[in-house]
């Protein structure tokens, strides 16, 4: 009890300081893969154009750089990053300024050459993502030969002091009987963490029933993640409340940071938390009439005061106080009703 009070006074403090230390730039919404799961619904040629870097970091140097802290990290995101022909001069510049900066990528594109040209650049971590053995991974990714570049991919990257490296799994219903044999498959190569998520009832996998869990598989699901032990660390993510599970299967306890410790900056120039997060609801601003750093410090009022999720299946609950309507890419629409309770999964 004493240690719930204490985290919820911790969280406290961390919404009323909202210091930014991570910022997402949805750098491209082009892609060479067609993920069944994609919530941004990407493609290889993107709605938009991607961004030119010299708008980026016109917004960017809006942020003071004494109140940028040690492990402030940009982060390329997409779209598939390794798209961009400059993705070596966004590296190249971040470093400039004394900023860490990583890649979420599928991995199709990292092969050697890339890897020595990301790492010159000062590339400090990767991301990519397997999303279950050969023939689930292809038919999620929607192309065949995504596994082998996303094995190749990790294997250079496993090898790699020089950077944080994880692997990122999408736990379905076409892979959840594979778990044991992907831990397996990504210890063999090398990977040192292994970060597990599941689908909210967004983008392309809305409608979709192979992409969601049901409870039970949910509920084997964390029983695996506790029950898991090795070389290779397992966790899993930060998208939800877990109840009985909460220290099990991460290392902190459930804190949802969007809009108190993250932004992002998407491909339009919109202002928002973490770009899964609804845009249209909870945008905050836009680079190309606000100034990014002024944005932060005065609005993200949702985000900081989350009583108003006490609405729907979360009014009343007697976990809000921990869980606080959940994560915040739960939350879509008129927001008149969460999309998504871990918590109520846990409960069978």
């Amino acid at each position: 009890m004493l240690r719930n009070t204490l985290f919820r006074l911790f969280r406290a403090n961390e919404m009323k300081v909202h210091e930014l230390n991570y910022l997402f730039w949805e750098c491209t919404t082009r892609c060479n893969l067609h993920c069944r799961h994609c919530g941004s619904d990407c493609m290889a040629a993107g709605g938009e154009e991607d961004m030119p870097l010299e708008d980026f970091l016109r917004a960017f140097d809006t942020i003071p750089s004494k109140e940028r802290p040690p492990e402030f990290t940009l982060v390329l995101t997409g779209g598939e990053p390794l798209l961009r022909p400059d993705i070596t001069e966004v590296g190249r510049a971040m470093r400039r300024r004394g900023c860490s900066w990583s890649i979420v990528s599928n991995g199709w594109f990292y092969d050697e050459a890339m890897h020595e040209k990301l790492i010159s650049a000062g590339l400090g971590a990767l991301t990519i993502s397997l999303d279950g053995l050969e023939p689930e991974h292809d038919w999620m990714r929607g192309r065949s030969g995504s596994f082998v570049r996303a094995k190749r991919a990790i294997t250079i990257a496993a090898a790699e002091p020089r950077i944080n490296f994880d692997v990122v799994s999408c736990i379905n219903r076409r892979n959840i009987g594979q778990l044991d044999a992907l831990y397996d498959e990504l210890a063999a190569l090398g990977v040192k963490h292994w970060r597990i998520f599941t689908i909210i009832p967004i983008g392309r996998a809305k409608d979709d029933p192979e992409m969601h869990l049901t409870n039970s598989e949910f509920v084997l699901l964390m029983e695996f993640i506790k029950a898991k032990e090795g070389p290779m660390a397992v966790s899993f993510s930060c998208e939800g409340y877990l109840g009985r599970y909460e220290r099990a299967v991460r290392q902190n306890p459930f804190f949802c940071r969007a809009g108190i410790n993250i932004a992002s900056v998407l491909i339009d120039g919109r202002i928002c938390a973490c770009p899964n997060i609804d845009r249209d609801a909870f945008s905050q601003g836009n680079i190309y009439r606000d100034n990014l750093w002024e944005v932060w410090q005065e609005r993200f009022q949702p985000f900081r005061d989350r009583s108003w999720t006490k609405r729907g299946i979360c009014e009343g609950c007697p976990v809000w106080r921990d869980c606080q309507g959940n994560g915040m890419h739960n939350w879509h629409g008129d927001c008149s009703e969460v999309i998504n309770c871990h918590y109520r999964k846990t409960l069978i």
